[in-house]
């Protein structure tokens, strides 16, 4: 009975190393998809959003110490470079920085502020990640629910509800798919503006809460006050 004993010891032995192996590669398989996540989004962050050529490019430019910022509003549209976006609770600034050869900065989004209609009190610079919620795709046109062709038919004939009572109302609206709107957040976080020690020119997106409408803005004016110093931007509205 002995060798009958070890012959099954060493099966069992030899399955739990392979159960091992199963459990230990499927580890490495999570760690490596989420090591290949992480350097994907740093790659996003790192890119950014191309600065143009001159801060003559800009609607308007001032000087902050060594550095140049040029600026242009955008109103509630969000300009990224894979496709143009809509935010109707933020408008936006397109900013870029540049400097002499081989300058860098610190850049923060704290550095920004807007003063909108001469106001005295100014909009700060939003984080990008508040902007998702708001954002919108002109060019995404959500597909007729069959609820929604019911109650337009519904409408059209004078019908009604349950017993001729009338309709409850209009379903809700269909949400953008998932990866569609995860696309368009990916956009915007590659397009606002990169924070940290950054070599020059940079360029990017900068957010301010305003839910009025943009036709309403008569002056604008951005505030620059960070580590190269001060500046105050005239923008066109």
């Amino acid at each position: 009975m002995r060798p009958s004993f070890t012959l099954s010891s060493g099966f069992f032995i030899t399955g739990v190393f392979l159960c091992g192996v199963c459990c230990l590669s499927a580890q490495e398989q999570k760690d490596q998809e989420k090591s290949g996540a992480e350097v994907q989004l740093r790659e996003i962050q790192a890119k950014g959003m191309p600065p143009r050529t001159a801060p003559s490019e800009y609607q308007a430019q001032a000087k902050a110490g060594t550095m140049t910022i040029g600026a242009e509003f955008m109103g509630h549209a969000v300009p990224t470079p894979e496709q143009p976006l809509t935010s109707e609770e933020y408008v936006v600034v397109e900013a870029g920085l540049f400097g002499p050869p081989d300058a860098r900065t610190t850049l923060s989004r704290n550095d920004f502020s807007l003063r909108i209609n001469g106001k005295k009190t100014v909009l700060a610079s939003e984080p990008y990640e508040l902007v998702f919620h708001s954002l919108k795709d002109p060019e995404w046109q959500p597909p007729e629910s069959a609820e929604g062709k019911e109650s337009k038919s519904s409408l059209s004939t004078g019908g009604g509800g349950a017993n001729g009572a009338p309709p409850s109302g209009p379903p809700p609206p269909p949400k953008m798919p998932f990866p569609l709107r995860r696309a368009m957040e990916q956009h915007v976080q590659k397009a606002a503006l990169q924070e940290g020690e950054r070599p020059l020119p940079q360029a990017g997106l900068l957010f301010f809460q305003y839910r009025g409408k943009a036709d309403g803005i008569k002056s604008i004016e951005l505030v620059y006050s960070g580590a190269a110093g001060k500046a105050t931007l005239t923008l066109q509205p």
